[in-house]
């Protein structure tokens, strides 16, 4: 692929833009990184992210590739100054979680864009998140528009492979209606079930907020993992993904109004027949070889 003969740039170096930069490197490629502020760079410098790293967006100069690894909020406002910058015949991709709104804005501002989304993390961020392999057997997802051309779709392709991303391609609405099911949806949910042990345990008094959060094991940390993460990266997803977030969210109330009825019924038989259905079915979203990722 030609994009592999030029340096890749990275804007962003953050958990998802610096584990991009450190499985390219690995791999051989050169890396650029433009970050907002210089105590960044000197980080990306000590810890070897990428070849070169400025605040200076002439740092993408004779790239052939140029990932965006920004917020959705930067995204969808730009820095004039990056757009300036970008090579013009370099493909240009993102990794924001909420795609039609970035496609409806990029495919105005640079003709090789392409909408991208790896569906990877863990709950740390900035410059010292960063991990090698951290895409391996996850999904990267495509959601190119008609007009998107089919080489830059292809060299976004390539880079997915080439760090061992399992590659898909949806339109853009699909994919934000999915992620507001199985990704944003349970920030909100983990969020709230933090919340409700926090309240009802401190309403109760006699030391029980102390005895709650000693009890809490690894059930507990795994619900709620997303919901402790970055509270402006789950606002910016509800907020750019709205409709199908408040879909999501009435959704699982009926849900989970169904299995309170059962419980205050006490129709423990079907409570049993709900708990399996969801044994069954839950193999189909995490199979075994991604539940401990």
């Amino acid at each position: 692929m030609p994009w592999r003969q030029l340096p890749v740039g990275v804007v962003g170096l953050g958990l998802i833009g610096g584990s991009i930069a450190l499985d390219l490197r690995w791999r051989g490629l050169v890396v650029h990184g433009l970050v907002h502020r210089e105590a960044t760079a000197q980080r990306a410098r000590e810890r070897d992210l990428v070849d070169r790293v400025s605040t200076d967006p002439a740092v993408l100069q004779g790239c052939g590739l140029v990932v965006l690894a920004l917020p959705l909020d930067r995204l969808l406002d730009p820095d004039p100054a990056l757009l300036a910058a970008l090579p013009p015949q370099a493909v240009v991709t993102d990794v924001g979680s909420v795609k039609q709104p970035v496609l409806e804005r990029w495919q105005r501002l640079h003709p090789r864009f392409v909408p991208s989304h790896p569906m990877a993390g863990t709950a740390h961020a900035g410059v010292e998140a960063g991990l090698v392999d951290l895409f391996v057997g996850r999904p990267w997802v495509a959601t190119p528009a008609a007009e998107t051309e089919a080489a830059a779709l292809a060299s976004v392709q390539d880079l997915a492979t080439l760090l061992g991303a399992h590659w898909l391609c949806c339109p853009a609405p699909a994919h934000d209606q999915a992620v507001a099911l199985i990704s944003h949806l349970p920030v909100l949910v983990s969020a709230a079930l933090l919340q409700a042990a926090d309240r009802s345990a401190a309403a109760c008094g006699d030391g029980l907020s102390a005895l709650v959060r000693s009890l809490a094991s690894s059930g507990f940390a795994d619900t709620t993992r997303v919901g402790g993460g970055n509270p402006q990266l789950g606002t910016l997803m509800a907020r750019t993904n709205r409709t199908a977030v408040l879909q999501a969210l009435r959704d699982y109330q009926h849900s989970l109004s169904g299995l309170e009825q059962l419980v205050q019924q006490g129709e423990w038989s079907g409570l049993q027949a709900e708990l399996g259905r969801a044994q069954q079915i839950r193999p189909e979203f995490v199979p075994p070889d991604r539940s401990a990722g």
